[in-house]
Parts: C-alpha cells; sequence; structure tokens
C-alpha cells in the first residue's frame, strides 16, 4: 500500500506517530510523510519520503491570534486563551494542510491516511479525495471545554469546503482511532464511543550519547525537563534550587527554549544540557520532574518511572490529573511551584512505598498493548 502520515510539525504532534510510520515502512508499505520543513531531516534518516505541509505553530498562534483580538494570549486570561487555542487548531492549522495538500492527496494518490489528532486538514483532504483515513492519538482524548471551542471552529472550516465534522471529538473525523493512551487512564466518555484501537506508545528520540551522569548510580537518578514548547529557565530555576537539596543526581535538559547558561551556576549534583536521547534516557530515571506533556508522560509511564508533573499548559493539566489519578505520580500547579513544594514531592515519591505498584501495574498495562508492528499488520483492514 501507499500511506500518507501527517502531523503538526511539532515534536510532540511528530514524534508519536513515527514508531508507526517506521514498522508500516517495514512491513513494506510506501510511505510518505506530510509536515513541517524541521521535521523533514528526521524523516529522511528513517528512509520516509517527506513532504512539506502546515506551518510554524507560532505562525498559527499569530494568525489566530490577530483574529481574536489578541496581542499576547499569555498575558489574557483562559477564555481569551481558549479563542486563541481554538483558532489555531481548530482554524489556521486545519486551513494551512487542507491548501497544502490540495495537489498532494488526490483521487488514487494513496490508499491510507493517518492523519494525528492535532491534524484534522490532513484528514479532510483524505475525506476530499475519497482516501480512507485513520487517525492517530497523541495523548489523552478530552472533549470538553476547550476540545468544544475547537470543534466548533473545525465545524465552521468543513462547512465551507463542503464537508461536516462530528459534534463529539470532531477532530477525529469519525475515523478509526488509534490510541496510544493506556485504558485505564483514558477518559472514560471516550472509552464507551467510537471505533477505537489500541497502540502502545513507543518513545521516539533521534540517536544521541547519554550525559555521563547516567551511569553514576551513586545516588537516584532524578531527569527535570519542561518539553520543546513549554521551558523557561524561571520555573527550571526553581526546580533545580528544590532538587539539588535532596541526596540525588539531577540531570536537567533545558530544550531549545533555554540555554543551559541561562539556569546560572549549577549545584554540584546538577548537570544540565540543551538535548539529550530521551527516549534511551528513561529506563535509568529514578524519578522525572516534567511539565505533563503527552509524550513525556506516557514514555515515563512505559518505563515505569515515578513522575512529578508541573503543567504548564495545553494538554498538560489533563495529562497530570490522569497520571496522578492512577496513583503513579504527583503534581504542582503552576501557583503551587517553589523549591520546598518540589523538593516535598520530590522526596515524598522517591521514598514512599505506596507509588510502586500502582507504577508497576501502569507500566504492564503499556506493555500489553498493541505494538506498532502488529498494528502496522493490520493497516489494509483500514485502507478497505
Amino acid at each position: 500500500m501507499r500511506i500518507l502520515f501527517s502531523s503538526l510539525p511539532t515534536h510532540g504532534h511528530t514524534y508519536p506517530l513515527l514508531p508507526l510510520a517506521v514498522a508500516a515502512r517495514k512491513a513494506g508499505h510506501e510511505v510518505v510523510y506530510a509536515t513541517g520543513a524541521d521535521f523533514h531531516p528526521v524523516l529522511t534518516a528513517l528512509d520516509i519520503e517527506p513532504v512539506a505541509a502546515g506551518m510554524p505553530i507560532s505562525e498559527a498562534f499569530a494568525i489566530a491570534s490577530k483574529a481574536a483580538g489578541v496581542t499576547d494570549p499569555r498575558q489574557e486570561g483562559p477564555a481569551a486563551q481558549e479563542r486563541v487555542i481554538a483558532g489555531v487548531f481548530g482554524s489556521a492549522m486545519p486551513r494551512r494542510f487542507f491548501a497544502d495538500l490540495q495537489d498532494v492527496v488526490t483521487p488514487g494518490s494513496f490508499d491510507l491516511v493517518v492523519h494525528e489528532a492535532g491534524n484534522p486538514g490532513a484528514g479532510l483532504a483524505a475525506r476530499r479525495a475519497g482516501i480512507p483515513g485513520v487517525c492517530h492519538g497523541f495523548g489523552r482524548v478530552n472533549a470538553s471545554g476547550l476540545g468544544d471551542r475547537i470543534a466548533g471552529a473545525l465545524g465552521q472550516f468543513a462547512a465551507e469546503i463542503g464537508q461536516t465534522v462530528p459534534e463529539r471529538h470532531a477532530n477525529i473525523l469519525g475515523n478509526p482511532y488509534l490510541d496510544i493512551y493506556p485504558p485505564s487512564l483514558q477518559g472514560p466518555d471516550f472509552l464507551a464511543t467510537g471505533d477505537r484501537v489500541e497502540l502502545r506508545p513507543v518513545p521516539f528520540a533521534e540517536p544521541g550519547e547519554l550525559p555521563g551522569v547516567v551511569g553514576e548510580r551513586d545516588r537516584p537518578l532524578v531527569y527535570l525537563t519542561l518539553g520543546t514548547a513549554f521551558g523557561t529557565a524561571d520555573v527550571l530555576s526553581t526546580a533545580i534550587e528544590g532538587l539539588s537539596g535532596l541526596d540525588v543526581r539531577v540531570l536537567v535538559s533545558g530544550g531549545r527554549l533555554v540555554e543551559a547558561a541561562a539556569l546560572g551556576q549549577l549545584p554540584e549534583n546538577v548537570t544540565a544540557v540543551s538535548w539529550l536521547p530521551q527516549a534511551d534516557l528513561l529506563p535509568h530515571l529514578d524519578l522525572i520532574v516534567h511539565h505533563g506533556g503527552s509524550g513525556t508522560t506516557l514514555g515515563a509511564l512505559g518505563a515505569g518511572v515515578k513522575q512529578l508533573l508541573t503543567p504548564q499548559g495545553a494538554d498538560q493539566f489533563n495529562n497530570a490529573e490522569a497520571v496522578v489519578g492512577g496513583g503513579a505520580a504527583l503534581s504542582l500547579q503552576p501557583g503551587e511551584l517553589s523549591p520546598q513544594a518540589i523538593a516535598d514531592c520530590a522526596r515524598k515519591l522517591l521514598e514512599g512505598s505506596e507509588f510502586d505498584a500502582p507504577v508497576r501495574a501502569l507500566a504492564q498495562e503499556v506493555a500489553a498493548m498493541p505494538s506498532p508492528e502488529q498494528i502496522a499488520a493490520r493497516l489494509p483492514e483500514f485502507a478497505g
């Protein structure tokens, strides 16, 4: 078969799809991947043909902010922020992907289109061309509140191009849904609806070397990250101050938003890097302190690592609620962040045996989900 995968050009939306895309290619399918140019080198290294589509997330936010009459969403209240986010994922991005794929996704060009849940524009392009579509999840499904706003914006765009979307979970477009979230943590309303196909979340990272501190096992190893889109030096510094007072080694990844130099002079037991292969690091950790992004959350669950979540925005609060509810983590809201709070929660997680059984159970649940190779073998079913 000839299969098009497509995702928004961000790590959190692209990396979750790559294990299945690679498995499909290894199964003998011809795989093409439509996303932003920044990710094309990664795709080429995986022997996957890239196609340019979409726009940087910053550009989409600028478009949506202007449409909502908002100068800086970060300085606005929740209602204004939701209007902007709905404009990004329900209008700006879908419109751009649909337009960019007009000449790529044509009748007979592909046997199947796999679009991720944040990219219904590619799914609508497939529908217009009469090509079956499958929606690939990247996290927990939540249709209320912000999800309803996104559905409204997406429904308006769909009507403009002569299409309709479901009232609930509009971004899935009524397609079969490849669900990488553990069922015990998935939204209960979603579990009972739709055409769900479980798919094991497999962390993906570009190849790289792990820092030497990973091999120093004289003390527990704690990893601190705020991901690729929400990192700030202030929050990282607050967490470093709290963690460094514990009898642990701390490894910090500033990501593309925070240079290691911005963190100042670091304590003896803290090592800061700009990037590392997180998927390779996870099995070595005793604790991960992070923002609650879906990729990091799911990777830690699969690796059986205790988590302290400090959600900053987007779907991170939803993930924190789920994992804390599953007994495998603690969380701190933005207004609760302080060095002492970080230290207290980290100490409780490292020393508390009550987290061990839930962490093991969730890791076993993830391991029991069908692998990308198993689902790749089923892709012809979805093509009809």
